[in-house]
C-alpha cells in the first residue's frame, strides 16, 4: 500500500512539474482537431495538402511560450497558404496565437500585432472583427491577472522579510536593553563592594570594627546586586521559567542610592529643587541609572571631595545633575568614553532628552535634561 502511493505521489508531482508542457499539447492538439473539423465541415472535398499544414501549424503551438510571436506569423502564414487553394480555414490556430501573444508579450507588442492579424482574417473571410479582438482581450487579461497575482506574491514576501527584518530590530533593542541593565548593576555593584575592601583593608589592623561594619555593607550589596542579576537573566528563560519580578528602581530609592555611596566613603549630597512629583515609570528608571553611573565614575575616576546631585523639577523637563570636584583630568573624556557615558547618553535618548558630560574647572558634571510633562508645577 505504502509503495502505491509512493508512486501515486511520484506520479502527481511529474503531473505538476510538467503541466504547462501537458497543457500546451492537449491546447495544441484541441485546436489541431477543431481546425480539421471546419476545413471538413463546409462539404468541400479536402486533401492531404490542407492536412499536413493545418498539422504543423498546430504543432508550431507546442513552442507558443517561447516564441508567441513568431507562432502567430506561422499560423497567418498557413491560413494565407490555404485560402488560395479554395479552402476556408477556420482560423483556430491564429487565434490562440494571438490571445498567446496578448497573454505572454508586452501590450505594446500585442495591439501592433492585433491591428494587422484582424484585417487579414477579416479580409480572408476566415473570421469577423470580434473573433481577433476578443482573442486578444482574453489573453491581455490572462496576462494582467498573473501579473496581479505576482504582484500580491512578491508583496507578501517582502512583508514576510520587513517582519523578520523587525523582528531583529526589537531583538537587538531587547539585547540591547538588557546589556545596558547589566552594566549599570555589575558596574556599579562591583566598584562599591570595591572600594568597600580596600576601605576595609586600609583600617582592619587599627580599627577592626569599622572595617567589619564596612564588609558587612559589602556582603549586602553582593545579595542585592546578585538578586538583581538572577531577575534579569531570569527574563532570558524560556517562557516554562518564569523570573521572579520586582519594582525597577525609581527616584523615590535615590535617597537610598547615594546613602550607599555615602556609607562606601563618597561625600554625596542629594538635593532637589522645584515641586516633586511622580513621573512616568521609565522616565524615572532613565534618571535613576543616570545618576548611579555618575556617581560610579566618580568613584572610579576621582576622588572629591564633594559631590552634588540635583534634581530640579521643571514644569516641562527633570533636570538631573551629578556634579564633583574631583579634577576632571581624572574623568574619562565624553568623545572616548566607554559605555558608561554612552550608556546614559542613550538611555536620555530613550526618554526624548539629552545628556551632557564635560570637565570643568575643578572636576565634572553630568547634566541630564529629561521631558517631564506639564503637571502645573512651577519651573
Amino acid at each position: 500500500m505504502n509503495a502505491l502511493l509512493r508512486r501515486a505521489r511520484a506520479a502527481y508531482d511529474l503531473l505538476v512539474a510538467r503541466r504547462s508542457a501537458l497543457f500546451d499539447l492537449a491546447l495544441a492538439a484541441i485546436t489541431t482537431g477543431v481546425e480539421i473539423g471546419l476545413l471538413f465541415d463546409d462539404g468541400t472535398p479536402v486533401g492531404p495538402v490542407p492536412v499536413v499544414v493545418t498539422v504543423l501549424v498546430g504543432s508550431a503551438l507546442l513552442v507558443r511560450r517561447r516564441a508567441p510571436l513568431t507562432v502567430l506569423v506561422a499560423a497567418c502564414a498557413g491560413a494565407a497558404v490555404l485560402v488560395p487553394l479554395g479552402y476556408s480555414p477556420g482560423g483556430a490556430p491564429v487565434v490562440v496565437a494571438l490571445a498567446s501573444l496578448a497573454d505572454l508579450r508586452e501590450r505594446s507588442v500585442s495591439v501592433a500585432a492585433l491591428v494587422p492579424t484582424a484585417l487579414f482574417l477579416q479580409s480572408a473571410s476566415i473570421s469577423s472583427l470580434p473573433v481577433p479582438i476578443g482573442a486578444w482581450a482574453l489573453g491581455s487579461y490572462l496576462q494582467t491577472r498573473r501579473r496581479y497575482t505576482r504582484a500580491l506574491e512578491d508583496r507578501a514576501a517582502t512583508l514576510e522579510r520587513e517582519r523578520g527584518q523587525l523582528d531583529q530590530i526589537a531583538a537587538q533593542r531587547e539585547r540591547t536593553s538588557i546589556a545596558r541593565e547589566l552594566h549599570d548593576i555589575v558596574a556599579h555593584s562591583v566598584t562599591v563592594m570595591l572600594i568597600g575592601v580596600r576601605g576595609a583593608r586600609d583600617v582592619l589592623p587599627t580599627d577592626p570594627r569599622v572595617a567589619d561594619e564596612t564588609l558587612e555593607r559589602v556582603e549586602v550589596n553582593a545579595e542585592q546586586s546578585l538578586a538583581e542579576l538572577r531577575r534579569i537573566l531570569g527574563l532570558l528563560r524560556t517562557p516554562e521559567h518564569h523570573a521572579q519580578w520586582r519594582p525597577q528602581p525609581s527616584l523615590g530609592q535615590l535617597a537610598e542610592l547615594v546613602s550607599g555611596y555615602r556609607a562606601a566613603g563618597m561625600p554625596v549630597r542629594l538635593e532637589s529643587t522645584g515641586t516633586a512629583r511622580p513621573l512616568a515609570g521609565g522616565l524615572e528608571l532613565s534618571a535613576y541609572r543616570i545618576v548611579e553611573e555618575a556617581l560610579t565614575n566618580v568613584l572610579r575616576h576621582s576622588d572629591p571631595a564633594r559631590v552634588t546631585v540635583t534634581l530640579h523639577y521643571g514644569r516641562t523637563h527633570l533636570h538631573v545633575t551629578v556634579e564633583d570636584d574631583g579634577g576632571g583630568p581624572r574623568h574619562p573624556a565624553p568623545s572616548s568614553a566607554g559605555h558608561g557615558i554612552r550608556g546614559m547618553r542613550e538611555r536620555a535618548a530613550v526618554t526624548g532628552g539629552s545628556l551632557d558630560a564635560r570637565p570643568t574647572a575643578d572636576g565634572f558634571v553630568v547634566t541630564a535634561r529629561l521631558p517631564a510633562g506639564d503637571a502645573g508645577a512651577a519651573a
